[in-house]
Formats: C-alpha cells, structure tokens, sequence
C-alpha cells in the first residue's frame, strides 16, 4: 500500500467468516484502517477517506482512514469496534489493535450503538417484507445478528458492546431456547451448503425475530446528550490520531 502513500495499521476479515456463519464459497471480506502521513494533510486537496478495490475473484477488498474511522465510531458506529476484534487477522503493526480498542472503549456509546444495530435490523425486514414471507435464508442472519446483538446489549443494560460472533453471542444472551437451537441449526446448515436457497423462516425463529423488532423499535432509549463527554471523547480520539499520523 506504500504506492498509494499510506501505510496499513492492520487488515482483518469482515462479514460471514469474522461473523462466524460462512459458507462454503464465502467472499473474502477483507478490510483495512490506513494512516496518511502528515505532508498528506498540508494540501488544498485532501484525498479520500476510503480505499476501494475492484471484487477479484472471491476477494472484497477496501479500507478506511483512520480519521474516517474513529469519526464513526464517536457517532456510534459498530463497524471500526468489529473490526478491531476480527478473529482473523492478515496484517497488523503490532500492538495497534490493542491501543485502537482501548481507545474504543472510551470513545464509543454503547447507546449510539444500540441505534447502529437497530438500523442494521430496520432496513433488513424491509427487505423482507413479513416474517411469514419466503426469504432468501443465506440473508436472513443479517437480520439475526442485530437483534441478538441487541438482546445482549440490554441485557447489560446497555453498558458494552457484543461479541462479533454470533455464536458466542447467543452463548452470552437468554433467549428461548427453540430460537437459539434453530439459529444455530442454520449456522450449521449454512456451513455444509452452497447455496441455502429460499424458505419460510423457522416458526421459532420468526417468532424471536418478529418479538425482538418489535420491542427494541418501541423501546431502545436515546442516547443521553452530553457535550462535555462528547467534547472528552473528541479530544482522545484527535490526539490519538494525530500521533499515529505523526508516527508515520
């Protein structure tokens, strides 16, 4: 990445396979966080914040400065925390990982993220219309992860943020157990097949799903406004990212 002027701070594996639902032909979902040098910042022009690269193969590939990053995550973004604790990692300076999420810690609202998941759960039963449609099943964890992110999350009563893999974080949330066996039926399934195919949504399934939208769309609180913890937060994410900037 040095031809482009930036250097990687790490690279992981995103979406089914960092998830822990991936099948056997599943994408490489590669994603980085990159740092420009300082004489990059001093021009009229800034260059952009993403790096994108043509889909090769079964290989998606892009990433993000860091500043583009922490900028979302002080909005409540769960996408940089995710990635952050990728179990599969491809390239890393060492111990940054470590410092970004002690950083994260501080920075992220656990309430500003619980409107992430929400969002992410919203504009997946748009797509499917009703819970008693057939659905493509390999898109309908798009829909379950949210909303057992969700179910763990209030259950702490929204003071962290949730494992990245769904079967850790069905593990860590109550739930009825005829849901959580079905879900982790279709991971399983999921795992063996290429193509999963259309069908009716499992009835305990759609059942939790349906419940859990429902209750998190009328109930999830705002997050408490704070301008002085906001401004807090602004100041340790500038200074953290200026000095990996200058480091470079």
């Amino acid at each position: 990445m040095r031809s482009q002027g930036v250097k990687i701070l790490f690279a992981i594996e995103s979406g089914s396979r960092a998830w822990g639902f991936p099948s056997p032909d599943s994408d490489y979902d590669c994603r980085f966080v990159y740092v420009r040098p300082v004489s990059d910042h001093l021009v009229l022009q800034q260059a952009r914040d993403v790096i994108e690269f043509p889909i090769e193969g079964e290989i998606d590939a892009g990433g993000w400065d860091l500043r583009k990053a922490l900028l979302l995550a002080l909005g409540g973004n769960a996408v940089i925390v995710e990635w952050a604790k990728s179990p599969i990692v491809y390239e890393e300076i060492s111990g940054f990982r470590r410092k970004l999420l002690d950083l994260l810690a501080e920075i992220v609202d656990p309430a500003k993220v619980s409107h992430h998941y929400l969002g992410l759960a919203r504009s997946h039963v748009a797509k499917i219309g009703s819970f008693a449609d057939e659905v493509k099943l390999k898109k309908l964890f798009y829909l379950i992860r949210p909303l057992v992110a969700l179910d763990w999350m209030e259950q702490r009563g929204f003071a962290g943020l949730p494992p990245m893999n769904l079967g850790e974080c069905l593990d860590q949330t109550e739930m009825p157990a005829q849901a959580n066996a079905e879900i982790r039926g279709l991971i399983d399934r999921k795992s063996r097949t290429r193509e999963m195919g259309s069908g009716l949504i499992p009835t305990a399934i759609a059942r939790y799903l349906e419940a859990r939208y429902g209750h998190h769309a009328m109930n999830l609180a705002g997050a408490v406004r704070d301008e002085a913890g906001q401004a807090r937060k602004h100041a340790l994410a500038t200074e953290f990212y200026r000095r990996e900037a200058e480091l470079q």
